[in-house]
This record gives structure tokens, C-alpha cells and sequence, in this order.
């Protein structure tokens, strides 16, 4: 941590103790008490410790544009459980058929964010992947839903 802040990286310590020793930034203290299980810290703190990096990581997730409402749509379908996620996702964002999220995805190249705008604007492909671009791959902004 000490060599992070030597050059210049924010630096963030988590811990499950109520004032803790961390030479850190940002100090994310979760007081959660004695285990039930005493020696053992995997129970009730790294339960805790979990749930906090799971916030952080989802609200990374939504601020990067990988979210659209309640859906991870920046989906890499390499395998065939994937290519049914992200039609399922095709057909709930854009509110459409399972073929006709099939058909965007074919068109995309696979794309789920840019299968949603095909369907939800009306425009080619590759009008959807210009406005993703513009937007920094944020789809509510693509959508006007900012």
C-alpha cells in the first residue's frame, strides 16, 4: 500500500473491526463484532467484507455503462449459456421476441447493447455502434434516458 501512494494510486483498506489500523485513503471500517466461531474470520467478516466489495463492484458495473436499468448488458457471449443471456437480455431491454433478439444479435455481431438500440431506434447496426461509441458505451444515454 505504502509504494501505491508513493505513486500517486488511491488507496482504499477494508476491515471488520471498529476503529482499524489501516494507512490507507479511504478507511472502510465494518464493525461486525466477534465471530460466533472464535479464531475464525471467514465467517461473519469476510461475509461483510463480501457484501462491501460486491457494492463496489456493482456501482463500478453501472458508473462504466456495463448496466442498463437492471440488466448487465456488457455481455461477451462466448459460449452457448451466454448467447441465451444475452438474448434474454435482448428481448427484456427491447422488449421483443425471442427471434427478433436473435436477428439483432446476428446483425451485431453478438453486441447486446448494440442489438438493444437497433431495436429500441430503429437504426442499422452500425448507427448503433457510432452512437455507443459517442457515448462512451453508455446505453441509457444512446436510449435518451439519461
Amino acid at each position: 500500500m505504502g509504494r501505491a501512494q508513493e505513486v500517486g494510486a488511491l488507496t482504499i483498506g477494508l476491515a471488520c473491526v471498529a476503529r482499524p489500523e489501516l494507512h490507507a485513503d479511504v478507511c472502510i471500517a465494518v464493525d461486525t463484532g466477534p465471530e460466533a466461531v472464535s479464531g475464525s474470520t471467514r465467517l461473519k467478516a469476510g461475509t461483510a467484507q463480501k457484501m462491501v466489495l460486491n457494492a463496489f463492484s456493482t456501482t463500478l458495473m453501472v458508473r462504466l455503462g456495463k448496466v442498463y436499468r437492471n440488466l448487465m448488458v456488457d455481455v461477451q457471449a462466448s459460449n452457448a449459456k451466454l448467447r441465451r443471456r444475452a438474448a434474454r437480455l435482448v428481448e427484456q431491454a427491447a422488449e421483443v421476441d425471442n427471434a427478433r433478439a436473435e436477428a439483432a444479435l446476428a446483425a451485431t455481431r453478438g453486441d447486446v447493447k448494440a442489438a438493444i438500440a437497433v431495436l429500441r431506434l430503429g437504426v442499422s447496426p452500425e448507427e448503433a455502434t457510432a452512437r455507443l461509441a459517442q457515448h462512451d458505451g453508455h446505453l441509457r444515454q444512446v436510449l435518451g434516458e439519461t
